[in-house]
This record gives structure tokens, C-alpha cells and sequence, in this order.
């Protein structure tokens, strides 16, 4: 049985001091395909390093998050560009909206998401979109790019269930992660109406912990979790779980 995170900042500052030791316990208990996305170009080396350290384990997204889409993000952009001609990669990520935090980068934030869209066709992969306060602007955005060989991840799902049809629309998979165990995290209540086979898991570590660790750093091995969360829901056994939604990633990062 393997159990497959799809998104996880294991270069994260939060684990500078027990990262070796959190991996390890993680793959001992079956955990063993870790998709890392990016942030920007500051945190490319600490990827790269990762990679060397568990070339079985660990597979590289490249990509510029949202909330660093700032006044260098021409910059930063050419930098991935660089990075794609380079080597391979498994997607374009983490992109999309934020509006969260930064409402006055909306202009920009549009810009750099469709720039790497753009980018993922050229090259073939999926992208894995990070989406906060800005569910209608995302989707505008995929509307006017929407095509055959555009399709990836919706990471961290928490929006509604016609939100969710959406997504799947667009060839998206729903990243699913630790709201699914939260009291009030609400996509509990629907996502049996999704079908298993369009959701991938993932912890998204070092934040948003699993109950009963919410609040806390969350780690590698909190995927269990989550994976149990899931069979309780779509009334499965825990091995399916794991095999199902490893097999959904594969559709999606093409191993």
C-alpha cells in the first residue's frame, strides 16, 4: 500500500530542524511520493536539494505562488522559464488567485497565473492551482484558457459543491486535505457526490494540520489522517483509499 501526498513544502523552514526524521517516519508507514510545489525563486536551491537527497521519493513542481506575485514578478517569472528549459518537472505550481491577503496584486496575479497556464500547455503538464477568496476570478480565468490539454489540480479545496463541479470541469482533480477533518470545514458534508476517482490527497505541511493536530505544524505522516477521513466518508476500506487516489495522482503527474 502507498499513499501519495500531492502537495507538500517538505524545503519549508519549519522543518529545517527534523526534516530527514519526519520524511523517514513517513515513508516507514507507506507514505513514499511526495509532490513539492514551488513558492518562488528563493526556495528553488532547498527543492533541488530535497530532490537529490530522495530521488525515489520526492518529485518538483515549478511555479510562482501567488502571494509572491509582487513588482519583480517579471523576474520571477523568467525564472521558472528558466528552470522549465533546464530540466523536467512534474507541473506548474503552485499558481492562481490570492485574495486573501493582497487585494491591489489582483491585476498582476491574473497575469502570471495565465502566463504559466500558457507555459503548462507548451510543456505538456498539469498545473496546481492555489485559490483563496477568489473562486470567481480562478474560474475566469480557466474559462478563457480552458482546452483538451489543460488540466491538474484544484490543491486545498474548500469551496462549495457547485464550486466543485466547476473545478471538475476544467479537468481539475480536488486536492483534498486537512479541512476535510475540520468540525467546520463543510466539504465533509458533500464530497460523497464526487466521485473518488477526482480526488487526490494531500497535506499541504507545514500548514493545515488534520484534526487532532489542527493548529499545530502539520507533517508528512498526517496524510493517514486524512486517507481515513476519506474512507469514512465514501464508506471504503483505508487501503482503497490509498490506492485509488495514488492511482488519481498518477493520471494527473503522469507516474
Amino acid at each position: 500500500m502507498i499513499l501519495t501526498d500531492t502537495h507538500t513544502h517538505l524545503y519549508s523552514e519549519a522543518f529545517d530542524e527534523d526534516r530527514d526524521k519526519l520524511i523517514s517516519k513517513a515513508i516507514d508507514a507507506g507514505i513514499k511520493r511526495f509532490f513539492i510545489p514551488a513558492i518562488d525563486s528563493e526556495y528553488t536551491q532547498a527543492m533541488y536539494v530535497l530532490e537529490e537527497t530522495y530521488p525515489e521519493n520526492i518529485f518538483l513542481m515549478m511555479g510562482l505562488h501567488p502571494t509572491h506575485v509582487k513588482e519583480d514578478f517579471e523576474e520571477e517569472l523568467a525564472h521558472v522559464e528558466e528552470q522549465f528549459k533546464k530540466r523536467a518537472f512534474y507541473a506548474v505550481g503552485e499558481i492562481g488567485i490570492d485574495l486573501h491577503w493582497d487585494k491591489s496584486t489582483l491585476a498582476i496575479q491574473q497575469q502570471a497565473f495565465r502566463r504559466q497556464i500558457k507555459l503548462a500547455k507548451e510543456y505538456k503538464l498539469p498545473i496546481v492551482i492555489h485559490c483563496r477568496d477568489a473562486f470567481d476570478e480562478v474560474f475566469e480565468v480557466l474559462e478563457s484558457e480552458k482546452a483538451d490539454n489543460l488540466f491538474g489540480i484544484f490543491h486545498c479545496f474548500t469551496g462549495t459543491l457547485q464550486q466543485a463541479h466547476k473545478a471538475l470541469s476544467y479537468n481539475m482533480k480536488l486536492g483534498i486535505g486537512g479541512v476535510v477533518t475540520f468540525k467546520n470545514g463543510k466539504i465533509d458534508k458533500f464530497l460523497d457526490q464526487i466521485s473518488i476517482e477526482d480526488i487526490v490527497l494531500e497535506t499541504d505541511a507545514p500548514y493545515l494540520a488534520p484534526a487532532p493536530f489542527r493548529g499545530k505544524r502539520n507533517e508528512p505522516v498526517f496524510i493517514e489522517k486524512i486517507a481515513a477521513k476519506i474512507a469514512e466518508i465514501y464508506n471504503l476500506e483505508y487501503k482503497e483509499v490509498a490506492e485509488i487516489t495514488t492511482a488519481n495522482s498518477k493520471v494527473i503527474f503522469g507516474r
